[in-house]
């Protein structure tokens, strides 16, 4: 299983009460889909732009698509660009990929809040050797994906990232993520108010 399933995995199991929206989910699966192909060796980094490497079979689907989607001319892409484009509805996909291969059950009124026609079609994940190897990897605290669901909106942040030849390249995605959620949630916050503006004009306010 991929960093970006596993996220999924987590995210669509979180207990009632819970939830994570769509956009910062979708945003941190485009980042997890950036360190597991370089994790790969399909993707190296150059700043803060995503230089594609040598064509790699990973083994799974959506994770070759982000390969195939890696723009292929300099001066490369960013990857803040990369999250807003990749990322675009990227929760439902996979959660629709999931429901595919069997891992998830009925529908239920928790974990991932979909605000799309795709939050009827969402079901809870099953019990199978991929949802629990998801959970052991978030409960044993591994670094990149708690990183990874606390930019989501799940848990608290890691004390640091483990140390490996990427440890750079993967500070600067997550690093990216943490921004692009925070830039999200200003949108949010003003859209807010802007709607509530508009409100208090149609009540004669």
């Amino acid at each position: 299983m991929t960093t970006a399933r596993d996220l999924t995995l987590i995210a669509l199991g979180l207990p009632a009460g819970h939830s994570v929206e769509q956009g910062d989910l979708s945003l941190a699966l485009a980042g997890a889909e950036a360190v597991d192909l370089l994790d790969h060796g399909a993707l190296t980094l150059d700043g803060d732009r995503l230089v594609p490497g040598p064509p790699v079979e990973t083994g799974d689907a959506l994770l070759d698509q982000a390969a195939a989607a890696l723009s292929p001319q300099e001066p490369y892409e960013t990857v803040d660009a990369w999250l807003w484009r990749r990322g675009s509805e990227l929760a439902a996909a996979y959660a629709d990929d999931l429901k595919r291969a069997g891992l998830l059950t009925h529908r239920t009124g928790h974990g991932l809040h979909l605000p799309f026609s795709a939050a009827t079609q969402t079901g809870s994940p099953a019990d199978s050797p991929a949802r629990r190897a998801a959970e052991e990897r978030r409960t044993s605290g591994e670094p990149v994906l708690t990183a990874l669901l606390v930019a989501a909106g799940v848990g608290d942040a890691p004390s640091d990232i483990p140390d490996s030849p990427l440890e750079d390249a993967v500070t600067t995605v997550l690093a990216a993520v943490g921004d692009a959620v925070t830039q999200l949630e200003a949108v949010r916050l003003r859209q807010g108010i802007e709607d509530a503006a508009f409100d208090n004009v149609w009540r004669g306010y």
